[in-house]
């Protein structure tokens, strides 16, 4: 999904016609077509009433129409900013969590730091506890953190994205064949758990909604051992799609198999003290991310992603 793609979903269904709304946006009627045809695939949904009088909105529709227009006003709002924001200068202290820090942030630094020169970020990598203590006591002005992990009151989160959790399994492993695997034939595997970021708390919360439990070989905070080990077939794991690779470090192969229980999703965002007052830094750094995630946030509301 992409913004000119929501442009032509409003475009059409604000004239009520293909071609009406290929002649405001100066396009081939094709063009529109196809980018409809491209949501409507992405949010597996209906947008429209096809008939010979022009497109009607369905009730999908109606949501997507609503939910576009909100996104395309904050972006453009964002992009107004741009330029001022650029110049800000400060600093600011941001802690992460270690699987943030390993496997998010980092192609995000490289943009914020071409993006807003002026900005001198300091880092902390830090568990949750240390986290919400630093934010309470104004050590850090903001984190990003695994916000499906926090519940302090004080604490105020947007959540970014939500990275759907699934079985990982070398490939050709008999459960990656014959559709999702179920919870009791994960069961009767060697189960790698890794403990980082709360990790071990999370799986057997989930796994305590079944009757069954992980036969558990080993227990570890690094998500490389996890990958390895499974690639090498001495079992198998559930974790998130944001740090799975289809390879380990030996070169083997792994794949992912959803699950007949879906598990919860790890989900990603910004957190600070409630009631803070934003400083110009900590703008900065809340409308560049709100900005990059505007439209992923879009396929969650249609219940993906």
């Amino acid at each position: 999904m992409n913004l000119r793609q929501l442009k032509y979903f409003i475009a059409t269904a604000e004239t009520g016609q293909v071609s009406r709304a290929a002649n405001v946006l100066s396009i081939s009627q094709s063009s529109v077509t196809g980018a409809i045809k491209d949501l409507e695939h992405e949010l597996d949904a209906e947008l429209f009433h096809r008939s010979s009088q022009g497109m009607e909105l369905t009730e999908p529709g109606r949501k997507l129409l609503a939910a576009a227009q909100e996104i395309l006003e904050k972006v453009d709002a964002a992009g107004k900013l741009t330029h001022r924001q650029a110049e800000v200068q400060g600093r600011i202290s941001i802690a992460a969590t270690y699987t943030v820090m390993g496997y998010f942030l980092p192609s995000h630094l490289d943009r914020i730091a071409q993006r807003f020169p002026g900005l001198d970020i300091r880092l902390h990598e830090l568990n949750r506890e240390s986290i919400e203590e630093g934010l309470l006591s104004d050590r850090f002005d903001m984190a990003l953190v695994l916000t499906s992990n926090l519940a302090n009151p004080d604490i105020e989160t947007e959540t970014l994205f939500r990275s759907p959790r699934r079985l990982w399994v070398p490939t050709g492993h008999a459960l990656s064949k014959g559709g999702k695997a179920r919870f009791g034939a994960i069961a009767q595997e060697p189960y790698i758990m890794l403990t980082v970021d709360e990790a071990a708390h999370t799986t057997m919360k989930y796994w305590s909604q079944t009757v069954y439990r992980p036969d558990v070989i080993l227990r570890t905070t690094s998500v490389e051992a996890v990958r390895s080990m499974v690639a090498n077939g001495q079992g198998v794991t559930i974790l998130s799609d944001m740090v799975y690779r289809p390879w380990s470090l030996e070169g083997k192969r792994l794949e992912t198999v959803s699950t007949d229980i879906e598990p919860p999703t790890m989900d990603v965002g910004l957190a600070w003290r409630k009631a803070s007052v934003f400083s110009a830094p900590m703008q900065v750094i809340h409308d560049y991310f709100l900005q990059s995630f505007a439209a992923p946030q879009m396929s969650q509301a249609f219940g993906r992603g």
